[in-house]
């Protein structure tokens, strides 16, 4: 069971981190806000549990970034619009970040760098240097590297996700996004997913692609 309490404390000290240590305006109603989102009756992976998840993720990869606090802010609006039968998860997300956060007394150039990281998961492809891109594109992907079982539990999240498609359709569909994942010369930026991550990933993608085209 995801503890709510201690994301609000997590929310609470990376948005006073961001903007400069000042404790006003109040940061829990915001976490409010942003946990009914992600608790959502639609969600089935995209929920409190993978939050969590990311956010231990970059916390383990924080010292790569240069704004930590910011990717740890992007992290709880990556996908806090999430509509599976919709394509512009990512820009509305953004978009509420842009809203949301100078509202909650971000400056504009950390609330900017919020945003663009937000985007910047549409591709998962964040440039060489671009170190705050890389510490969020890792630590959203850990899952793929997860244990065998864990990325089964996975993978029949996602299909539960998409229960509207049929099943031939979905196949056909996730295949297609395995090839393309398999298909990048790397999945992983940071030193520590190129080196633990990357092996396991790609062994996992080549086993769920294996078991949906066969």
């Amino acid at each position: 069971m995801t503890d709510v309490s201690a994301l609000r404390s997590r929310w609470q000290d990376a948005l006073v981190a961001a903007r400069g240590g000042s404790p006003d305006p109040d940061p829990l109603p915001y976490a409010d806000n942003l946990l009914e989102r992600w608790a959502e009756p639609q969600r089935r992976y995209h929920t409190t549990t993978h939050l969590t998840r990311v956010l231990d993720h970059v916390d383990a990869l924080a010292g790569h970034a240069s704004g930590p606090d910011l990717v740890r802010l992007a992290v709880w609006f990556h996908d806090a619009v999430y509509r599976p039968d919709r394509s512009e998860n990512e820009e509305r997300s953004a978009a509420l970040a842009e809203r949301a956060l100078p509202e909650a007394g971000v400056p504009d150039p950390a609330t900017a760098e919020v945003a663009r990281l937000v985007r910047l998961t549409v591709s998962h492809d964040p440039a060489d240097g671009d170190t705050n891109g890389e510490v969020l594109c890792d630590a959203d992907l850990a899952i793929l590297a997860s244990s065998p079982k864990e990325y089964a539990a996975y993978a029949a999240q996602v299909r539960e996700e998409y229960g509207f498609v049929p099943d031939d359709a979905f196949r056909a569909g996730r295949a297609d996004v395995l090839r393309q994942l398999l298909g990048l010369p790397r999945l992983f930026r940071t030193p520590h997913g190129a080196e633990v991550w990357e092996p396991r990933a790609r062994q996992n993608l080549t086993t769920e692609l294996e078991l949906l085209t066969r």
